[in-house]
């Protein structure tokens, strides 16, 4: 059992750093919107492919996170410690392979998935994603690293170091977008600048000895076929559910394409101001896959049902303190963009509306799951949320922008149905006990 000290010791930074990291990404956002509405949406297109290895990266190292929580909670020091090993260089090599293959292909992908966007866009589109995939490994490396940290119960260095990479990140935006005049360029830059830092820190701690979770020599790093597959068992499908996620999203984006800039501008922007809405209670699921994993490992199955509850209701009071903080502040936020008054107006609405949805559905169908996973019943969540986004967010999306005159609110209406088919389906299953035969470390 946690005591509330080790409980707050652990969510207070993940959630610390999320907020910051949403902060960032908001100024970081509206920094470039300030350059025209081409350049936010050449940035936006490309975002929604980094952030589809972005979810890769971390559902791959959430994979580790679960086996090493485990181990550590069944008292095998030595195990998670290999693990560890195992999955950063995993982590490394696909990362390696990613870059090499989309470096060449980045103008055709983009072409591929967006079709025929404005000449402006496509190339803000095709500099931003050169320099972001060169970030890539090192954006694996550092995922990697900080999710190994949360496994042995340390959340509070990788916040420290995530809000010292934004801070660069930000700084790198002012000099590169504005001193610099490098529009779409500079953003990546700095990005890529940050990632470097991070990564580069992160590794140098891990390596220190005395670490709960550290990272030896070189020699331990030579693959070994049977803890990457235990690895990738548990991993591949988170990481197949979250890619599957970040696909359809791009399916859905392209789906927005068609219906002018002005619309890809405001997606941007909501989907910014979304995505920093759910960082903090994001930041509690990502505590729940420690905390039940441990519990798990230590043969409590109760206390592990019982952190389920409370973690996805302390998800639900912080959706209702950003839903309501976001939604009031974006009349203010909007000043600070490049958008059109009707571009301001459909933010404004949008934001309201999903704001409110998300406080009742997104808890049960995001924080709750990861309950499930850190059991080692990885299979379930991800074929109920891939056959849900696929079903409903993105089948609904493409009709209603498509056929129906509803425009971008059709993209919202598909969201908020997947956030419900999710929650009652989880709910069902974490009621039973199926979710509990499992054994990652077998």
């Amino acid at each position: 059992m946690f005591t509330k000290k080790e409980l707050r010791a652990l969510l207070i930074p993940l959630v610390a750093e999320q907020v910051l990291t949403g902060l960032m990404g908001v100024a970081d956002t509206f920094m470039v919107s300030n350059v025209g509405e081409a350049a936010i949406s050449g940035v936006a297109l490309v975002d929604s492919v980094n952030m589809l290895m972005t979810y890769f990266f971390t559902a791959l190292a959430a994979g580790g996170t679960i086996i090493c929580s485990q181990y550590i909670g069944h008292r095998d020091t030595r195990e998670a410690n290999h693990a560890a090993h195992q999955v950063m260089t995993l982590s490394l090599l696909l990362s390696l392979a990613f870059m090499a293959a989309l470096l060449p292909l980045r103008r055709p992908l983009l072409g591929l998935i967006f079709g025929a966007v404005e000449p402006a866009v496509m190339d803000a589109a095709d500099v931003y994603m050169l320099v972001t995939v060169i970030s890539y490994p090192f954006l694996a490396l550092y995922t990697a690293s900080a999710a190994l940290h949360r496994a042995a119960g340390d959340s509070r260095r990788p916040m420290i170091v995530a809000a010292a990479a934004d801070i660069l990140n930000i700084i790198g935006n002012a000099i590169l977008i504005f001193a610099c005049g490098l529009g779409a360029l500079g953003a990546a830059l700095a990005t890529l600048a940050s990632r470097i830092v991070s990564a580069a820190v992160m590794l140098r701690y891990q390596a220190r000895p005395g670490q709960a979770i550290s990272l030896g020599r070189a020699r331990s790093f030579l693959p070994d076929g049977a803890m990457l597959r235990r690895i990738v068992r548990v991993g591949l499908p988170s990481a197949v559910e979250n890619g599957m996620f970040q696909f359809g999203k791009l399916v859905v984006q392209s789906t927005v394409s068609f219906l002018g800039t002005t619309a890809i501008a405001a997606q941007a922007v909501i989907a910014t101001l979304e995505n920093c809405a759910v960082m903090p209670a994001s930041a509690i699921g990502t505590g729940l896959i420690t905390v039940a994993g441990q519990c798990i490992g230590r043969g409590q199955p109760d206390e592990a049902r019982r952190y389920m509850r409370s973690f996805t209701g302390i998800a639900t009071l912080i959706c209702i303190g950003t839903g309501v903080l976001f939604s009031a502040a974006v009349p203010f936020i909007t000043r600070f963009t490049a958008l059109t008054p009707d571009g301001v107006q459909l933010v404004w609405r949008i934001t309201w509306f999903i704001s409110a949805v998300r406080i009742v559905l997104w808890p049960c169908a995001f924080t709750l799951p990861n309950g499930l996973r850190a059991a080692g019943d990885v299979s379930y969540p991800m074929l109920v949320s891939s056959l849900s986004m696929w079903l409903f967010r993105v089948a609904m999306c493409w009709y209603l922008c498509r056929y129906t005159p509803v425009g971008l609110w059709g993209v919202w209406f598909g969201w908020c149905t997947d956030w419900l088919v999710r929650a009652a389906l989880f709910l069902l299953r974490a009621r039973g006990d199926k979710w509990l035969d499992h054994d990652v470390l077998a």
